[in-house]
């Protein structure tokens, strides 16, 4: 077909790898186009948009998974259900943030305690890392 490329200029176009092309191609994410015999497989311009696709909504924390589901959507017809997608993302998000806040505040406790002068016994960041802490139910 006119306009298609081989693996290396999409990748090129794309921002990507070729290894990341046939990733993507064992994943499901993109389509892999006939192999003619003897020759190479060439794709349509437009893969480097799907491509795009897939990279940007990983940097927006997307796992494949979830990417998988959002191309399903792609038509852009199926909005509530892309914004349910988004919503339980950005609440998973919101919950991340939470946790790196609190870890945040626990290791400047440490080494604020660390760095008070005093001589303690133990290390403190050592001893609260080796302190029993039961698991937590449900995790």
């Amino acid at each position: 077909m006119p306009g298609e490329i081989g693996i290396g200029r999409l990748a090129k176009s794309a921002g990507v790898g070729v290894e990341t092309i046939r990733f993507y191609q064992r994943e499901g994410l993109i389509a892999v186009p006939p192999k003619p015999p003897g020759g190479q497989r060439r794709y349509a311009p437009e893969t480097a948009l799907r491509i795009g696709f897939v990279k940007q909504a990983q940097r927006l924390g997307f796992s494949l998974a979830e990417v998988k589901s959002l191309l399903l959507l792609e038509d852009g017809q199926s909005c509530r259900e892309t914004r349910a997608l988004a919503q339980r993302k950005l609440e998973a998000i919101r919950a991340r943030i939470a946790d790196l806040q609190r870890m945040r505040r626990t290791l400047a406790g440490l080494i604020a305690e660390c760095e008070s002068g005093k001589r303690p016994r133990r290390c403190p960041i050592i001893g609260s890392l080796s302190r029993q802490v039961p698991p937590r139910l449900g995790a």
